[in-house]
């Protein structure tokens, strides 16, 4: 139910901004509007002032703005206030200012977290270096050893870790160029981006890339009872200094060795540091148990570790709104790269999401410490709906502005009739779409296979 509330106070503050936009334009152009409303279908609720109607409609995935004149297939009657009696390139900055709205939100929400507060775990931002590459994957396959500084990751040259992420969720199942530095001499490989399953379930740990989280050993916060770590004497604040002799420095390393050992007794080298502050190191044997969790089954020792260091900024406007604009504008690339590989087939449309897949992804953002995931991911949101409504397809904002622009050159109307049946095979592919990416959705949370006896 938190899910469903929070995805519906997202998506009513991105649909609000974005009817907004073409509501204010269309005032300032002096087009009547007639209605404003939040959600399709059976008005709940609302008032009128003036001309126009502000509601809240039965169907919470969207809104509109109802101007006057702007319904297919209805005769133009002479009054100066319809949508359709105003020049075309009024009717276009009316279509491109809901598109517009939601990238000014994007770029403002993003500019007050960076000038309040802005978290960023630090390795995210530095130099590609690998913590532990997990055996029998496909990057222990290209001879990268643990250590090594990724240099190339598909077509980024000296790739962030945030690069090398973003860049295998484009190319899930697909071969990637990879290239890395190990002792001083580049190596020129190839990398399987392998996924089992979609952008959602996708991890790095999956093709065997651990990235290097924090020079410092992992540091134990607290332990889970009867669980080996308890058992074998660690204790909260001690640091694990290595195990087996390999030195490691974030949680996922120390499970992607777990996994390839499968069960066998581990050496720590712990550092502990007594109350008066004197340190002293023990060698701690432990014996990894097999256990259940949320990502599957695997061995574990049972403790919660210290996270990883982030950095916490707080930049002036001019910086804040330029931190954003490059934030914005990456993201709004990926997008649109994104649109493009659909088209050539390179991704697939089962990595698409639905107000399903939106509103898990809102759900686990609101849950993390910290404003900004959610601010993050609201921010993607208003991105991608901007984006997707300047799309060329009909029904759509961009769909309006093509065959405005289409008029435009012909200096004449596109004929009603086929404008209309233009309209109607637009809207019954875009919910046959709809359809199918709710669908997809639903399989990922495997309701299905649960109802199977």
């Amino acid at each position: 139910m938190s899910t469903v509330i929070e995805l519906l106070i997202v998506l009513g503050i991105m649909v609000l901004v974005h009817e907004f936009g073409h509501f204010a334009v269309a005032k300032l152009c002096g087009i009547r509007v007639e209605v404003f409303s939040i959600g399709f279908g059976k008005r709940l609720f609302g008032f009128k002032r003036g001309d126009t109607d502000y509601q809240i409609a039965a169907i919470p995935l969207g809104g509109y703005v109802k101007m006057a004149g702007d319904t297919p297939g209805e005769t133009p009657s002479g009054d100066p206030g319809e949508f359709n009696a105003h020049p075309r390139w009024q009717r276009i900055l009316v279509a491109l200012a809901g598109p517009i709205a939601n990238f000014i939100l994007a770029l403002g929400l993003m500019t007050g977290v960076s000038m309040f507060h802005n978290e960023v775990q630090q390795f995210l931002n530095g130099p590609a270096v690998t913590d532990y590459i997990q055996t029998r994957t496909p990057a222990a396959k290209t001879g990268i050893h643990s250590g090594d500084r990724i240099v190339r990751y598909d077509s980024v040259e000296n790739p962030t870790w945030e690069d090398v992420f973003n860049r295998s969720l484009l190319n899930l199942n697909q071969t990637v160029p990879f290239s890395y530095v190990h002792d001083g001499q580049r190596t020129d490989s190839k990398l399987l981006v392998d996924s089992k399953g979609g952008p959602d379930d996708f991890n790095m740990d999956q093709i065997g890339l651990v990235a290097k989280m924090q020079t410092t050993p992992v540091q134990v916060s607290s332990l889970e009872p009867s669980m080996p770590a308890a058992r074998a004497g660690l204790q909260p604040n001690d640091k694990i200094l290595s195990i087996d002799g390999l030195e490691l420095h974030s949680v996922t390393a120390l499970l992607g060795y777990l996994q390839d050992q499968a069960g066998k007794p581990a050496s720590l080298d712990v550092q502990r540091t007594a109350a008066n502050g004197t340190t002293r190191n023990l060698n701690i044997q432990v014996t990894p148990e097999l256990t259940d969790s949320a990502s599957g089954k695997g061995y574990r020792l049972g403790f919660v570790a210290v996270q990883p260091p982030v950095r916490v900024e707080r930049l002036p406007l001019g910086k804040a709104i330029a931190a954003s604009w490059q934030f914005n504008k990456k993201n709004s690339l990926l997008i649109v790269e994104v649109i493009k590989r659909l088209f050539t087939r390179q991704v697939s449309v089962k990595s698409l999401q639905s107000p399903i897949g939106i509103g898990q992804q809102i759900h686990q953002a609101a849950q993390m410490p910290g404003w900004t995931p959610l601010i993050g991911t609201m921010s993607l949101i208003s991105i991608n709906l901007g984006i997707l409504n300047l799309m060329p397809i009909p029904i759509l904002d961009g769909g309006m502005i093509l065959f405005l622009l289409i008029e435009t050159i012909m200096r004449r109307d596109v004929n009603q009739q086929i404008k209309e049946r233009i309209y109607q095979v637009a809207f019954v592919c875009i919910l046959a779409f709809f359809a199918f990416v709710i669908f997809n959705d639903l399989t990922r949370l495997n309701l299905f296979t649960k109802l199977k006896p």
